[in-house]
C-alpha cells in the first residue's frame, strides 16, 4: 500500500455492515447473563473462559466454529432477549462508526411457544430502533457533526434443517411427514417470504431483504425458488450465502434462480476446480463471464475476511483471499463482520486487516467504503438513499482531508 491509513481515520469514517448475523453477534456478558436467567448451561461463565473453550481466535474446523451458535441460539427464544441483543448490537455498531447496518437472522430458528417468527422480527426491530433513536437524537447529529444511523432486517431461510433445530421446524416436519425433504424445505422458506412481505408492506417495518443460509453443498438454492420469486414480485431485495462452501455454480444459481442483488461471501468465485457441471466445457470462460456479469450488474459481494479465514482451511492468510481479484475485476465489494462475537471482530478490525494485507490505492479503499452504502437495501426511497450516500461521501472526503488521505 502506497499510502498510510491511521487506525483512528478508519474508526471515524462512516461504515456499513451488510452481513452480520444477530445470533453470532451478542455481547459476551449478555450471553452469560441471559444464560443464567434462562437456566441454560454454558461451558464457562466468564469472558476469558468462553474465549478459551468456545469463541476462539482460530478454529480447527467449521464444526468447532459453529459450536458457539448452540449457546447463542439457545438464549434467543424470547422477544425480550432478542430486543436486548439487537439494541446492544446497534449500540456497538454505532460506537465504531457504522452508520448503516443490515442485521440478518433466521426467525423460524427462534420461533417457539413463547414467540412467533413474526414477533422475533418485531423484537429485533424494536431493539435497533431504540439504538437508532438514541444516536439520531444526539447532539452531534443535531448539530450536523455526525451522520444519522439507519438499519434494515434481513430474514434468513435455511437451506437445510431438522427437528432438533427449533420447535417450529419440528412441528413443520411432523405436519408434512408424507412430503419429501426438499418440498418441506421449500414450503418453510416460502412461508418466511410471506411473513416478511406482510411485515414490510402492511406493518411498514424496515424488513429489507431475504437471505438463504446454512449448508451450501448438497442443498441448492433452487429448492427455494418459490420463496425468492415471491419476495422478488413484492419488491424486496435478495441476497444469498453462496460461494462460501461451494463453487462458482452456487453463485450462478443465486443470480439466475434467486434474482440475487448481492452475494454473501462469494469466496469461491474464481475456483474453477470446484465446478461440477460436466456441461461446462470451458471453466475459465464460465468464471470470467460470471465475474463480469456480477460487475456489470453491480451485484455486490459481502466479504467477511476473518470469518473466511476461520472456516475455510485453504485460506492461510488474507493475502490468499480472492478479494484482490474481485477488486481488480471491478466487482462492488464491501467489508462485513459476519459474526462479531464468534469472529471476535468489528468492521474497523476487518478494514484494518484488509489494508495491512492487500495493496489498495486511495480510490480503491474509498470505493469499498462507499460500496457498503450503495449496495445496501436501504429502508427508504431511492431518492432518500442517494441523499444519504451523498452525505456519507461528503463525510468521508472531509475526514480524508483532515488526515491528509488522498481521494484518488
Amino acid at each position: 500500500m502506497s499510502f498510510h491509513l491511521p487506525t483512528e481515520f478508519i474508526r471515524r469514517i462512516p461504515k456499513a455492515d451488510l452481513h452480520v448475523h444477530l445470533g453470532g453477534s451478542l455481547r459476551m456478558g449478555t450471553l452469560i447473563d441471559l444464560a443464567r436467567q434462562q437456566h441454560i448451561e454454558l461451558p464457562a461463565y466468564t469472558e476469558k473462559g468462553l474465549r478459551k473453550k468456545v469463541f476462539k481466535e482460530k478454529y480447527k474446523s467449521l464444526v468447532e466454529y459453529l459450536k458457539g451458535f448452540e449457546y447463542t441460539d439457545a438464549v434467543m427464544h424470547h422477544p425480550d432477549a432478542i430486543e436486548r441483543i439487537a439494541y446492544e448490537l446497534g449500540q456497538d455498531a454505532i460506537a465504531e462508526g457504522v452508520r448503516y447496518l443490515e442485521v440478518r437472522f433466521s426467525p423460524q430458528l427462534h420461533a417457539n411457544e413463547n414467540m412467533s417468527a413474526e414477533e422475533s422480527i418485531r423484537a429485533a426491530v424494536r431493539g435497533l430502533e431504540r439504538a437508532q433513536r438514541e444516536h439520531n437524537q444526539s447532539v452531534g447529529v443535531r448539530k450536523g457533526e455526525d451522520l444519522e444511523f439507519y438499519f434494515g432486517i434481513i430474514a434468513c431461510a435455511m437451506r437445510n434443517f431438522n427437528k432438533k433445530m427449533s420447535p417450529y421446524y419440528a412441528k413443520l416436519i411432523e405436519a408434512l411427514s408424507q412430503s419429501g425433504k426438499r418440498e418441506i424445505i421449500s414450503l418453510a422458506s416460502l412461508e418466511l417470504a410471506k411473513i416478511i412481505v406482510k411485515l414490510a408492506k402492511e406493518e411498514h417495518l424496515p424488513v429489507v431483504g431475504f437471505d438463504l443460509a446454512g449448508e451450501e453443498a448438497g442443498y441448492p438454492a433452487s429448492d427455494h425458488v418459490a420463496a425468492y420469486q415471491y419476495v422478488h414480485k413484492h419488491f424486496l431485495r435478495k441476497t444469498v450465502h453462496s460461494g462460501e462452501a461451494y463453487g462458482p455454480e452456487s453463485i450462478f444459481q443465486a443470480i439466475t434462480d434467486c434474482y440475487a442483488n448481492r452475494i454473501g461471501h462469494g469466496t469461491h468465485l474464481f475456483s474453477a476446480d470446484m465446478i461440477k457441471d460436466r456441461k461446462v466445457a470451458d471453466k475459465q470462460d464460465y468464471i470470467d463471464s460470471l465475474a463480469d456479469y456480477l460487475a456489470g450488474e453491480r451485484i455486490g459481494v459481502e466479504v467477511c475476511l476473518t470469518s473466511n479465514l476461520q472456516t475455510l482451511p485453504h485460506l492461510k492468510s488474507v493475502k490468499d483471499h480472492p478479494i484482490r481479484e474481485m477488486i481488480k475485476r471491478g466487482l462492488p465489494v464491501s467489508i462485513s463482520t459476519d459474526n462479531r462475537l464468534v469472529c471476535n471482530t468489528t468492521v474497523t478490525k476487518e478494514l484494518l486487516l484488509l489494508v495491512k494485507n492487500i495493496p489498495l490505492s486511495p480510490k480503491e479503499f474509498k470505493d469499498i467504503i462507499i460500496a457498503g452504502f450503495k449496495s445496501g437495501f436501504f429502508p427508504g426511497s431511492y431518492t432518500q438513499k442517494r441523499q444519504f450516500v451523498r452525505k456519507v461521501i461528503d463525510r468521508y472526503n472531509s475526514l480524508a482531508r483532515e488526515y491528509g488521505i488522498p481521494l484518488f
